[in-house]
């Protein structure tokens, strides 16, 4: 680490700065993606970020671009809005990310990895993200080796009918729109939301000046309903529907990608005595079309029934079991792959003192292709003061093949699971109302990571293949955040990341060794408010297949807004990403967006 980073992160340290995303050490807040039950974030050793209101997004474009500012998060984006888009966690890449929408795995199992793109990603109908890191397939099951993106959408707060509405217009021809419709009463709720965005985007390959534009609407449906006081009905749908451009080549700029997802839940629950059922179905279904390339369809589906029970065992213990089997399908013009796997679990959350708590899981996933995997995961949070807490998490994952790495012409069918462990261990501390800083230490290995070989001969396909990479895959670092109220106008606030990420020596590609966040935010007047943030990503390996003349570089962008209360219901605003017209790629030889501003109108009735 050189000098000038040891600088910063002390300057982050001493202003008191967290984890721009979560309202650190709030005793209250509940979170759960920690835990198979819901639980608080002071009783949870595992690290979690929260994302909540206008936070999860208010400030940028698309949701990646926020979760890029967390600690121990990065992102590459294969050009502009609506692009092949993926988050890293901690040095991982997104095959080792999984992703829920309102309890809906949304992990596109007909991708050449499992993952999620985030490239449309919007703010439309989302109300809340979590970000759990670490290994995380006791809770999981397989991909949760970095961790998870937990999503939740649009809910009502107040009981009777409540409407959100939210229009934005910017640079590169982007126009959106989101109307949230809700109603809550004691019993339960309903909520609806409608999301469009159009956009004529900049050019995806650089060196080329088409623009690449991009369509898309968004819907999201969510309702539960207490029937009485031992039985809750609820489901959810989540719908998205999006058309981009492309750049095919360096030399072939035409091709449009179609894309469409549909996942849907429905859970019924039920109380009996101190222990509590829940029995679910989810479906999700991705659709993806390019009418003139080489592949023309990929399409995956992906079924899941479960049952989950929680019991309370008296004041100190609580045990969380459940079963639950899924089956994925993918298709690659036409032709279908499946497997399927059946799964148990256990939880016991276990509190001995008023200020310890620990979580002990274990699951067993039996896998049609590759039979059994056992994976655990221990945590354990003490606070020996109220504004003191130190937290450790041991836990094992581990990743199967996805259909395409082991059946595409492409792939391998011996390729065996990847297994992980990782271990963190963590401090934070308040300092009442002024501020908070926290300190995460954390270390992941995977044995026989699958990766992309060009030169790989083993599928005999004749121009690379999907393999087993010898050895261990380390990726370790800290994580250092905090924020400081200056005054009760101003607060600062930031983060710092350090990973080192390789493979037998040789670093990951597209991973920062070194990550900076630092902001400030003000209320100029009880309407006036604004904030400037600053990024600075540096020491980044480009992929070995990223063109000579690539801009994977050290960067850095700023960003400014401001916003004005119209009304106690209304705001307008206004903000400049990338301010200094910063020229960088995070994917070799695929363009970013330059300075850009946006300007808009939220409300609520």
């Amino acid at each position: 680490m050189t000098r000038s980073y040891l600088l910063a992160t002390v300057a982050v340290i001493a202003s008191g700065v967290p984890a721009l995303a979560q309202d650190a050490f709030e005793l209250d807040t509940i979170v759960v993606s920690g835990s198979l039950s819901p639980v608080t974030t002071d009783s949870t050793g595992a690290t979690v970020e929260v994302l909540t209101g206008e936070d999860v997004g208010a400030n940028d474009s698309s949701v990646i671009n926020r979760l890029d500012r967390l600690p121990g998060v990065s992102s590459t984006s294969n050009g502009g809005f609506g692009t092949v888009s993926s988050i890293r966690i901690r040095g991982l890449p997104a095959a080792y990310v999984g992703v829920r929408i309102n309890g809906i795995n949304v992990s596109d199992p007909s991708q050449t990895q499992s993952m999620y793109n985030f490239g449309g990603l919007t703010a439309s109908g989302i109300g809340r993200i979590e970000v759990l890191k670490g290994s995380q397939s006791a809770l999981y099951g397989s991909e949760a080796i970095g961790g998870v993106v937990d999503i939740q959408t649009f809910r009502p707060e107040r009981l009777g009918f409540s409407t959100e509405i939210a229009a934005e217009a910017g640079s590169f021809g982007t126009y959106s729109g989101t109307l949230n419709l809700g109603y809550k009463t004691d019993q339960g709720e309903v909520a609806l939301t409608f999301g469009r965005v159009e956009s004529d985007g900049i050019s995806s390959i650089a060196g080329d000046d088409e623009d690449d534009g991009f369509k898309q609407s968004t819907l999201t449906f969510s309702a539960q309903h207490a029937v009485n006081d031992m039985v809750t009905l609820g489901g959810a749908i989540y719908y998205r529907d999006g058309e981009t451009e492309i750049d095919r080549s360096a030399t072939d700029n035409s091709g449009t990608n179609f894309q469409e997802e549909l996942g849907a839940r429905i859970f019924a629950e039920m109380q009996t005595g101190a222990v509590t059922h829940t029995l679910s179905f989810s479906h999700f279904d991705v659709d993806r079309r390019d009418p003139t390339g080489w592949t023309k369809h990929f399409a995956g589906e992906r079924r899941q029934v479960a049952y989950l029970g929680s019991a309370e065992l008296g004041a100190m213990y609580t045990l969380n079991f459940g079963i639950d089997r899924t089956k994925e399908e993918a298709s690659t013009d036409g032709i279908t792959e499946s497997d399927h796997t059946t799964s148990a679990q256990a939880e016991l959350l276990f509190r001995p003192t008023d200020a310890i708590d620990i979580s002990a899981a274990l699951r067993y996933d039996d896998n049609s292709s590759f039979g059994g995997k056992a994976t655990g995961r221990l945590a354990a949070v003490w606070r020996p003061a109220d504004d003191l807490a130190f937290r450790a998490v041991v836990g094992t994952g581990f990743r199967t093949p996805s259909l395409y790495e082991r059946f595409s012409a492409a792939g391998d069918p011996d390729l065996q699971p990847e297994q992980s462990r990782s271990v963190e261990l963590g401090v934070e501390k308040s300092f009442s109302d002024v501020g908070s800083v926290k300190a995460t230490l954390f270390y992941t290995e995977i044995d026989d990571r699958i990766d992309w070989d060009n030169f790989a001969t083993v599928c005999g396909s004749g121009y690379g293949c999907y393999t087993q990479v010898s050895g261990k895959t380390k990726s370790k670092g800290i994580e250092l955040s905090g924020e400081y109220a200056l005054n009760t106008a101003v607060s600062l606030y930031g983060n710092y990341t350090y990973t080192d990420a390789q493979t037998n020596g040789d670093r990951l590609s597209r991973t920062p060794r070194h990550d900076l966040v630092l902001g400030a935010s003000s209320d100029f007047s009880d309407k006036l408010s604004g904030y400037v943030d600053l990024r600075h990503v540096a020491d980044v390996i480009p992929s070995i297949y990223a063109p000579a003349n690539h801009k994977v570089k050290d960067y850095t962008l700023v960003g400014v807004g401001l916003s004005y209360d119209i009304t106690d219901n209304a705001t307008g605003y206004l903000r400049i990403e990338n301010v200094f017209d910063e020229d960088y790629e995070t994917a070799g030889g695929y363009n970013t967006p330059g300075r850009a501003a946006f300007f808009g109108v939220r409300a609520k009735f």
